[in-house]
């Protein structure tokens, strides 16, 4: 019986926006262009990092990892959530809505994580400078990497797996812009309790519990900068350090915002719009904070254009 109920739903519709048919247009237009930018910063940190070697460092290699998860973020959600704005109602099949809900819980999970130890060698740069080719080494490098990607994966696997797990027999209307798991989760015909306690439990040591760290390592970094005897000195350890707490509080706060709420907190509406807020603020605005507040970065960029140039002058 079980099996009959979960098949009888073979494809969800994304409503979107189509309470406000008046407003698709317009947030086609803004959407597309947010999409092609985010597309377009995030490949120019992924090649400025790759074929500058000066930047073949745990700090830039760490970014380049972001800005690889924020690609795949918005590559996963946006040509979606176009499509939906360009029509009324659009369906999605059962394993297109559980693959983007997959790599959506996969690239999330591992920005998470990628945060995280991005502030451990943040915490190991600046609180022990002697020690840290050591403590930041290759081996050690590749290891939080993996260990990164690997959660990310986990989390992905075990949520959705226990998401479609549930019977759907009806209604199959998706009152979001993409196969999120809150939205999807109130249309299953079956008692969620369990899961929605294993969920918030795992919101918070995925998302919370990293920022902890992230918290705690930046409060050491803080004493350690204010103990720096040269301004210079405080001056660019804060410069290192300020692009990447802008990152944390973006994502961290746009996503727990999501994900840690009571079920019926806010209305349908207000739950899309904070959603679009981590799905499509994050991956545009992390290029622009690292490339714009990073001096290293923006003299790379300027020698790889000045390389360009050259080449096609002679």
């Amino acid at each position: 019986m079980k099996r009959q109920n979960q098949s009888s739903v073979v494809e969800f519709i994304l409503l979107g926006f189509s309470n406000f048919p008046e407003l698709q247009e317009q947030l086609f237009g803004v959407f597309l262009a947010v999409y092609l930018v985010t597309l377009m910063g995030n490949a120019i940190i992924i090649i400025i990092i790759s074929l500058e070697h000066s930047l073949h460092v745990p700090m830039y290699l760490f970014l380049q990892n972001l800005s690889v998860v924020d690609v795949s973020f918005s590559a996963v959600i946006m040509p979606q959530m176009l499509v939906v704005l360009s029509t009324e109602k659009t369906s999605i099949s059962f394993v297109s809505c559980f693959a983007q809900m997959y790599f959506l819980l996969l690239f999330g999970g591992t920005e998470c994580f990628l945060l995280g130890v991005m502030a451990y060698d943040r915490f190991a740069a600046i609180c022990h400078p002697l020690s840290y080719p050591m403590i930041m080494n290759k081996s050690i490098f590749m290891k939080l990497v993996m260990f990164s990607w690997v959660s990310g994966i986990l989390v992905a696997t075990v949520q959705t797996t226990w998401v479609f797990s549930f019977p759907f027999c009806g209604p199959n209307e998706i009152n979001h812009l993409f196969c999120e798991t809150p939205p999807v989760l109130e249309l299953a015909c079956a008692d969620t309790f369990l899961f929605e306690i294993y969920a918030f439990t795992g919101t918070i040591l995925i998302v919370m519990l990293p920022f902890v760290l992230i918290l705690l390592s930046y409060i050491r970094i803080l004493f350690a900068i204010l103990k720096m005897p040269s301004t210079t000195g405080r001056q660019k350890a804060f410069s290192t350090c300020a692009s990447h707490l802008t990152s944390v509080t973006l994502f961290y706060g746009t996503a727990s915002m999501t994900y840690i709420q009571p079920k019926s907190g806010y209305s349908p509406e207000t739950k899309k719009v904070m959603s679009l807020s981590y799905s499509l603020l994050t991956p545009l605005l992390n290029p622009l904070i690292y490339s714009l507040r990073n001096s290293e970065m923006k003299r790379s960029l300027m020698k790889l254009w000045r390389r360009k140039v050259d080449s096609h002058t002679f």
